[in-house]
């Protein structure tokens, strides 16, 4: 099983923070990227995260769609699936302030990638999401490279190959 990982970059690090783009690997292999208009009621940017994510507020006016339409593509992309990511306890708000700002809910669930993961999997997660950032130069830090580098990490930790490094 190829997972669905979906993953936000936001105007900050904080509570205050908003989602500004979202990604998804999907588990056929398609992949979504957006990014999102601010809403009205979204007003924290931090300099500091923009320098890590190279997103820049009129970049998002610009170039965003609305939080409606965001989220009905989503609904529409992932409808009654599992999705997961790896900074649940970020990305689940991000989820939910954005939703909460279109006016409707999601149509799937969003669970953390470590309740899918073996044991193996979990010990060796760090170590192998590093030697594929290294050799495929993932340095593009946006959403859909963030979650294809999820999904590519959680399909290479459950090779054998590499779950050699926890035989015991």
């Amino acid at each position: 099983m190829v997972p669905t990982i979906l993953d936000f970059e936001a105007s900050g690090f904080g509570a205050e923070s908003y989602p500004i783009e979202v990604g998804l690997a999907m588990s056929n292999g398609e992949r979504f990227c957006t990014l999102i208009q601010r809403h009205a009621s979204w007003t924290h940017w931090d300099p500091e995260a923009e320098r890590v994510h190279h997103i820049e507020q009129d970049d998002l006016q610009r170039y965003g769609l609305p939080v409606v339409d965001v989220c009905t593509k989503l609904n529409e992309l992932l409808q009654n699936q599992a999705v997961y990511c790896d900074g649940w306890s970020v990305d689940k708000p991000w989820l939910n302030v954005l939703f909460y700002a279109a006016g409707f809910a999601p149509t799937f669930s969003l669970s953390p990638i470590e309740s899918i993961q073996t044991e193996n999997q979990q010990e060796v997660w760090a170590s192998v999401k590093q030697e594929l950032i290294l050799r495929h130069s993932y340095e593009r830090h946006r959403a859909s490279h963030d979650a294809f580098l999820i999904q590519e990490t959680f399909k290479a930790s459950k090779d054998l190959r590499y779950n050699r490094y926890c035989a015991g």
